[in-house]
Order: C-alpha cells, then structure tokens, then sequence
C-alpha cells in the first residue's frame, strides 16, 4: 500500500525516508549542533540511501538494494490503523460512530442525522480550531511538522521532502478527506512536500477528495479533486 500511494504521488510520499529521520535526530541531540542543521553534504549522502523504487518486496522478503537503506511507515500506520478498527466495527455491525486511532474515520453520519463536525487544529494555537470539516462516512487526516520538530526555533521536523532531503516547510499543516483513513493519511504526508497546483491532481489519482492547507501566514486554502 505503501508503495501505491509513493508511485501516484511522484515520490513524494516514501516510507524509505527513514535514514533522513536519523540524520537530523542525531545532529539535533548533539551538544553544541549547528542551529542551520546538517550539512547539505551529509544530507545529500542520506538521499542517496533513500528510494522507494530501490525496496525489493515478494511474498518471502522485503529487502533493499543496498546498504544503509531503512523504512518507517510512520506516514500511513495510523490510517491504516484506523481502516482496520473501523472494518472490524462495521462487520459487526456498528454504525454511526467516528473512530479515532491517531487519523479520524467515520462510520456513517452523526447519530443526529448531519454530518459529523471535525476540528482542523490550529498549528500555532493547539488549543483553537483553525476551520472545520463536514465528514459523512469518509476519513481525514492532518500532517504538519509541529507534530514532532528537531529544533526549539521549529525549523526544522519530521516530514522530509524525499527529493532534497530537507524538513517541510511549505504549509503549517495539511488535512485529506478521502473515503479512507490509509489514503487520508497517506496524501496529506505527500501533499505537505508538494506545491499546491499538483493538489488536485495528486489527490484524483489516489481517489482522495478535498485538501486543507494552513499557509503560514494562517490562512487556509482547500483544493478539491
């Protein structure tokens, strides 16, 4: 699954980013660390490690094409998380019910009869919402780097761009509705390295349909598919 949604996003979803989170979790932990991050020397040494073209998985392995390569799966787990708990509950037939394992799916409309109502957080205020979403039987999913940062000056975070190696920067945050807790969660990991023209386009080919963008001046733009 994870190797679907690399492919439609051009690559800017990849689970072999691994290497980039230790690069920057061990300059970040060393005493005295240069406040501009590692060198662009040590970070284009990482890239080269990462691709996930170059993952070899068959039915008895899942291998690298060479040395130094690592997975994390930390941009879809909790979607896919989600999706599981939200099959078993509805195999035994649970309805109406929003379910939370780190991404938000819900299971029909509100017991009420409307859609449910899903807070978008605002990532400079964790305690105030941004904007609100109206959710019937679909999931959401918000990425943004002041989830996890490196820095006390949050310049750095844990949502790498595959293709320079560097931290995003681009958005404060971005939020997928899509029928899918695992697509959800996928696309808004993607669409954080992206520029917003390829949105929806981006979000078409993985069968999402509407993105939220905080930009970093707090306005938010939505693009749909």
């Amino acid at each position: 699954t994870s190797e679907r949604y690399a492919r439609v996003t051009g690559g800017a979803f990849d689970p072999t980013v691994q290497p980039l989170w230790k690069l920057y979790a061990k300059h970040f932990s060393m005493a005295g660390a240069d406040p501009n991050g590692p060198t662009s020397a040590d970070i284009g040494d990482v890239v080269a490690k990462c691709g996930y073209q170059r993952v070899i998985v068959d039915a008895a392995k899942v291998a690298f094409e060479q040395p130094g390569m690592a997975l994390t799966l930390n941009g879809i787990a909790q979607g896919y998380i989600t999706d599981r708990v939200a099959e078993l509950l509805r195999a035994r037939g649970v309805t109406h019910t929003l379910v939370d394992m780190g991404e938000t799916r819900a299971l029909d409309a509100h017991p009420a009869g409307r859609p449910w109502a899903i807070g978008i957080k605002n990532p400079r205020a964790e305690d105030r919402l941004i904007a609100t979403i109206a959710l019937d039987n679909q999931a959401v999913s918000t990425s943004g780097g002041y989830g996890t940062e490196f820095d006390e000056a949050g310049r750095f975070n844990h949502i790498f761009d595959p293709a320079t190696g560097m931290c995003s920067n681009r958005y404060l945050s971005v939020s997928v509705v899509a029928p899918a807790a695992t697509c959800a969660d996928a696309l808004s990991t993607a669409l954080s390295v992206m520029p917003m023209d390829r949105a929806s386009s981006a979000l078409a080919e993985a069968g999402a349909t509407r993105a939220y963008f905080v930009l970093p001046d707090g306005r938010v733009i939505d693009r749909s598919s």
